[in-house]
């Protein structure tokens, strides 16, 4: 079936919305940026304007200045894809293993542009939350508007981790503390972890930003946070909770697994370099 693109989200919906819903976990990052977009206006990411599109087997968006996320699609919808997009200022793309696989190679055809991989990511579904025993010490409150400027300076130091540039983060914790969406892990009364959510789609929440300084690592703060979360989104009425793992950072990958969270598939993004 041919691909349908467009700028405009609801007309995406319309056309996708089906699609998403259907497989709301492996959907999980075009469901939440989606409706981002719907609820907080078209340049929330960025000033250019968002590309959606759908066909019978998949979906995929875009805002720029970043590349395409890719929903799972047949290998050779995929390649129709490239096909659509040649011709565009395309950075790169994040998707399934075999479809990016099956795009990058198509857009290699095309562009003589050799990809080149940047990211491998795990998507991880709880199965049954499991508590670590012993607990960390601590309990966990949501944040507040007090609390923005510690949590602007954790989100920047979580972003550069990642290697992302923290251009946004005080419109993400604006976000967030708008709807109850970032938790502290505190010890004695101090804070020394978070781990923040995103709203609800679909039935699905993803938990996101999971983060401990530097100087607070290694007393299981990390896990206390995401239990909390994962406890908050399950008592909200979540039917599905997910994360995302660097697939090379085996501490991370070993953590949510103990805590009952279940891989379900690998992603890779690739960029094309100019």
């Amino acid at each position: 079936m041919p691909w349908h693109i467009t700028n405009n989200v609801d007309e995406f919906l319309s056309g996708a919305g089906e699609f998403l819903r259907a497989r709301p976990v492996e959907n999980t990052v075009l469901l939440t940026i989606t409706d981002s977009l719907r609820q907080r206006g078209p340049h929330v990411f960025g000033d250019g304007a968002a590309a959606l599109g759908w066909c019978g087997d998949g979906a995929f968006l875009r805002t720029p200045p970043r590349g395409a996320l890719l929903s799972d699609m047949p290998p050779a919808a995929a390649a129709e894809l490239a096909v659509a997009l040649a011709g565009t200022d395309l950075p790169g793309i994040a998707g399934p293993d075999k479809v990016v696989d099956a795009f990058a190679a198509e857009w290699q055809r095309l562009t003589g542009v050799t990809p080149r991989l940047t990211g491998r990511q795990r998507l991880y579904r709880l199965d049954r939350l499991t508590p670590p025993d012993p607990p960390a010490p601590g309990a966990g409150r949501f944040a507040e508007a007090h609390d923005r400027d510690l949590l602007l300076n954790w989100m920047t130091a979580f972003q550069q981790t990642l290697g992302e540039g923290a251009d946004h983060a005080a419109e993400f914790v604006d976000d967030k503390l708008s709807h109850g969406g970032l938790l502290l892990w505190e010890d004695g009364g101090r804070p020394v972890s978070m781990a923040g959510t995103t709203r609800p789609a679909a039935g699905m929440v993803r938990v996101q930003a999971v983060y401990t300084p530097r100087e607070h690592r290694a007393k299981g703060y990390a896990g206390a946070a995401t239990v909390a979360v994962t406890r908050a989104a399950l008592d909200a009425g979540a039917t599905d909770v997910v994360l995302f793992t660097d697939l090379d950072n085996p501490t991370s990958n070993a953590l949510y697994q103990r805590l009952g969270y279940t891989p379900i598939e690998d992603r890779r993004t690739v960029e094309f370099p100019a």
